[in-house]
């Protein structure tokens, strides 16, 4: 075989693994000329009940607070920041949710590692009607402990009344997409 040969059987044998690499490392929607918007689930979290609920973090008022105090509660944690375009844009159809979910068992929390007097004028420029509770480094081992080991926000995660993760979420939610989570998991 001469060298061209042997090249050219080497450059057809690349490109062939290379499309194949790709063709399945995309998702089956993006095959086919769909472009798709999902994100890949979150790992399972590493973090009991107990642990979840002893999480303690600072009010806009600097008082302590802790998860605990929702134990009973189905919980839709929103781990978020001031500068996350996708935060932004969620927050008030979360408001929105939280006021409509609220008398029904549900309560929203926004977890940030800002200073709390940040949170507090943002929440209050966006008009947020659910609490922005702040706790530095851990707010981001809260997250990570759920889950989002790249720290990509948002991350929400949906916790049952006794404190078992019922879904979670690296990346942003609809108002529909939340809103029928929240119907399908309240009739439980």
């Amino acid at each position: 075989m001469t060298n061209t040969r042997l090249f050219a059987a080497i450059a057809v044998a690349a490109f062939a693994c290379g499309a194949a690499l790709w063709h399945f490392g995309h998702p089956v929607g993006s095959r086919a000329g769909v472009t798709t918007t999902s994100t890949p689930p979150a790992p399972v979290p590493a973090i009991a009940p107990t642990a979840l609920y002893a999480a303690a973090f600072t009010d806009p008022e600097g008082a302590s607070r802790s998860l605990g105090q929702f134990q009973g509660r189905v919980l839709v944690l929103n781990f978020w920041a001031t500068w996350c375009g996708p935060c932004r844009a969620e927050m008030p159809a979360f408001s929105r949710l939280h006021s409509r979910w609220a008398a029904r068992g549900v309560q929203f929390l926004g977890l940030s590692d800002e200073p709390p007097s940040t949170a507090a004028r943002f929440g209050r420029d966006l008009a947020i009607a659910y609490p922005l509770w702040t706790g530095g480094e851990q707010v981001l081992d809260l997250s990570r402990r759920l889950g989002n080991h790249q720290r990509v926000l948002p991350h929400t995660v949906i916790v049952g009344p006794s404190g078992e993760v019922l879904e979670q979420r690296v990346g942003p939610y609809t108002e529909d997409e939340l809103d029928s989570m929240l119907r399908r998991f309240s009739s439980k």
